[in-house]
């Protein structure tokens, strides 16, 4: 019996890894999508030859890698004033250090023109993701992401 169990755990393990996506989870920010809300979680697919965005396991926008014409990047840094306005109710202290700490957002923008069909988005992404979105977007499309943080608007 204890061999058995080995054994069906032994392909079980092994399966579920394989059964895994390789997508990143990412908010929809805003953009050209349509009937897509801001704030809406999606799942983000980079393939060899085109970007996929999907939502409840159907294809919200599917974008040919050589359409893309701009990747962005920035941040939103602010800071968490009302989570140490909470905290300070508790302890005065700890609140105070609270509101010296800072949260940041990263924001990958994507901009395509395929043909008469012109768009971009904005999505936030992980911490831990948005190296790897940037870096797996600039290899598909062979663009450089631009830092929209060092850009400069002028009037």
């Amino acid at each position: 019996m204890k061999k058995l169990i080995v054994v069906v755990l032994c392909f079980a393990i092994p399966l579920t890894v394989l059964a895994s996506d390789n997508g990143y989870k990412v908010t929809y920010d805003g953009g050209s999508i349509s009937d897509t809300k801001a704030g809406t979680g999606m799942k983000l697919f980079i393939e060899s030859n085109q970007v996929r965005l999907v939502r409840d396991k159907g294809d919200v926008i599917t974008i040919p890698s050589a359409a893309v014409t701009e990747i962005s990047y920035g941040q939103d840094v602010h800071r968490r004033v009302g989570a140490a306005i909470g905290l300070a109710v508790v302890s005065l202290g700890i609140g105070a250090l609270m509101a010296l700490t800072k949260s940041k957002k990263h924001f990958v923008g994507l901009t395509w023109v395929d043909g008469d069909k012109k768009g971009g988005f904005a999505m936030q992404c992980d911490k831990n993701d948005y190296r790897g979105v940037l870096a797996g977007l600039e290899g598909v499309t062979g663009k450089k992401a631009v830092n929209s943080d060092a850009m400069t608007v002028k009037n």
